[in-house]
């Protein structure tokens, strides 16, 4: 029987993008379901979800990439999906990478679209923080991500229920680390991501440094006070 697979995308004021996006993967990848989390946009992307039948759960208000994102794999877990995929709504995640990351997920509980497997990482100060998070989590797990911001990512029913039944396990680098700490298997595939074509990244330079901090206390310090997570083997339910 063939593995149903759902993808989840967060969209906050992505009216410029959103269209692009869904029609794309409507047209191309009509295998695969997907549900847009419209998470309070100011914009029109509710109006454009809304007027093109797209499948979409609208938050009243905008309750953040976390919230969004688990809302997104309680649906996945509660429709019996096998597989939740984590999906940017701005057009920087590209669905040709999907297979591959489908068939990683034979021996895996959470597959990450990576894009330096096999290729050094540009120098800057974003890669740097990159950097920075990836020795933290070798350092906490002595596992070696080495894309561990991507945003791209799917898991199991095993890791998709994890997600959406902690309310404090956003999909960021230190759930990562907690997962893996909680015996979760990730592996990594080789993608290429695209550039945003339209909107604005949330992610300014000061954000971006009070990102990486943030992770890399949480994962040096906050995840060794959690208690490890309990990840049932063999649950379809």
């Amino acid at each position: 029987m063939e593995k149903r697979l759902l993808i989840v995308i967060p969209a906050y004021n992505e009216a410029e993008n959103i269209e692009r996006v869904v029609d794309h993967l409507i047209a191309n990848y009509p295998q695969y379901d997907y549900v847009i989390i419209n998470d309070g946009s100011r914009d029109r992307t509710e109006t454009i979800c809304r007027e093109k039948g797209y499948r979409y759960i609208n938050m009243p208000i905008n309750v953040g990439l976390t919230d969004g994102v688990q809302t997104g794999m309680m649906y996945a877990y509660e429709n019996q999906y096998d597989y939740a995929l984590q999906f940017d709504g701005d057009g920087q995640h590209d669905p040709l990478y999907i297979g591959d990351m489908l068939r990683a997920m034979d021996a895996c509980d959470i597959c990450v679209a990576s894009r330096f497997v096999g290729q050094k990482k540009p120098k800057g100060m974003r890669m740097l923080g990159s950097n920075i998070i990836q020795f933290t989590l070798k350092l906490t797990t002595g596992k070696t991500i080495k894309d561990p911001t991507s945003g791209m990512r799917m898991f199991n029913r095993v890791t998709m229920r994890a997600m959406a039944e902690n309310a404090d396990y956003g999909p960021e680098p230190d759930t990562l680390a907690h997962l893996i700490r909680s015996g979760a298997v990730v592996k990594e595939v080789p993608v290429q991501m695209h550039e945003r074509v339209a909107g604005e990244s949330y992610l300014s330079f000061s954000r971006s440094i009070r990102y990486m901090t943030h992770m890399c206390f949480s994962i040096l310090f906050i995840q060794w006070c959690r208690k490890k997570v309990d990840l049932k083997r063999g649950d379809a339910k």
